[in-house]
């Protein structure tokens, strides 16, 4: 019977969890790595066996590790992320200028097509791409380059890229997002980059309506409908249907649009889930109810998913990267909480479990179907 892999980053560890297609039973390996904050943690599409792990820690930086054999056996590969060149400096938070600097890799993007290829996400601001497994990486500077680089300022979490979307209808384009920077496009595998913010607004910032300089949290898309992006900002939840060239709120009856995940059911691609907490200062859900929504028109109409979840004293965050899809029919829909619960539903978000409850705080879910 078809398996499914769960793989969880902690902060305090990296977690793998598994069963077979019925998704009832499961068994939890780990920790890999304990102690160190595993920012992300993902698998190969085209190899089930090739896992990538980001972990960072204060003490001894980033490191990057790969597993072979489904994470039975790991091993450290390629971590030379030196920025390339002289390009100047950004803003800070108090609109002084700073040097650009190297901290951790917040996301790992794996090739649909090759096990070799993987992007990496960085905070400040930069991509990478690796296509030998993550031995060598070379930035791929004209996006940090751009001209509107020297203005991006970080977000609360740090100035950083933390979605990478490989396009898989358009060779060479590329989604990415920053925060605080806003949303970007490459058509051409990272040699040049377009602003794709035009219709979001943000009153946190001195022109709500500008070209950058939006705080993006996450951006999804549906394979079968490449041109339609969903985004969860700050504030409000978007969608485009032009490859990001005009955005177009659809948060609706949502109790609050704000939050941080967004994700797209694996076969209707206008049924959209995201986990709204009460504000920018207060990150857990509104009321005390942890409560997933779900839009099965692709925005604006919302139903609260509550069955199996804590509909009192609830007050955990859920995180950018901490919300997956599988491809099985019925789809299971994943995420984890700050409070080191991992909750998933095998019936698109009707009823949820949990499938382990006392992890520590989950920075990042990710989901595979194993043959």
């Amino acid at each position: 019977m078809t398996g499914v892999r769960v793989l969880v980053g902690t902060r305090k560890g990296a977690f793998l969890l598994t069963s077979d297609g019925s998704r009832d039973d499961w068994t939890v390996d780990g920790p890999h790595f304990g102690g160190w904050e595993i920012f992300h943690l993902t698998g190969s599409p085209a190899d089930p066996d090739r896992l990538y792990v980001s972990q960072s820690g204060g003490w001894f930086g980033q490191v990057i590790q790969r597993s072979d054999d489904g994470g039975r056996s790991w091993s450290t590969v390629g971590n030379d992320f030196a920025y390339a060149g002289d390009v100047g400096d950004h803003l800070w938070y108090d609109g002084t200028p700073r040097p650009w600097e190297f901290k951790r890799i917040w996301h790992l993007e794996p090739s649909r097509d090759d096990p070799d290829t993987v992007y990496a996400g960085a905070e400040d601001a930069a991509l990478y791409v690796s296509a030998d497994g993550g031995g060598k990486w070379t930035e791929l500077t004209a996006l940090r380059t751009h001209p509107s680089g020297s203005s991006w300022q970080p977000g609360a979490g740090g100035l950083c890229l933390h979605t990478i979307i490989l396009d898989p209808a358009h060779q060479g384009r590329i989604y990415v997002a920053i925060s605080a920077a806003g949303a970007f496009r490459s058509d051409d595998a990272g040699a040049s980059w377009l602003p794709i913010n035009k219709g979001l607004r943000s009153g946190e910032i001195p022109d709500q309506d500008s070209e950058v300089g939006h705080c993006v949290h996450h951006i999804t898309q549906h394979p079968s409908r490449p041109d339609t992006l969903f985004m969860q900002k700050h504030w409000d939840v978007l969608r485009s249907d032009d490859a990001g060239a005009n955005w177009r709120e659809v948060s609706g009856n949502l109790p609050s649009d704000f939050g941080f995940p967004i994700a797209v059911h694996a076969h209707e691609p206008e049924t959209i889930y995201v986990v709204p907490i009460k504000s920018d200062s207060e990150h857990y859900p509104p009321e005390g109810r942890l409560r997933v929504y779900r839009s099965r028109t692709g925005g604006d109409e919302w139903e609260p998913l509550t069955s199996g979840l804590p509909q009192s004293d609830c007050y955990v965050n859920v995180l950018r990267d901490a919300m997956a899809v599988d491809t099985l029919d019925p789809c299971g829909i994943y995420f984890g909480t700050s409070g080191g619960q991992v909750y998933h539903s095998a019936d698109g978000g009707d009823n949820w479990a949990p499938i382990v409850r006392d992890l520590p705080p989950v920075l990042s879910v990710e989901v595979q179907v194993l043959p």
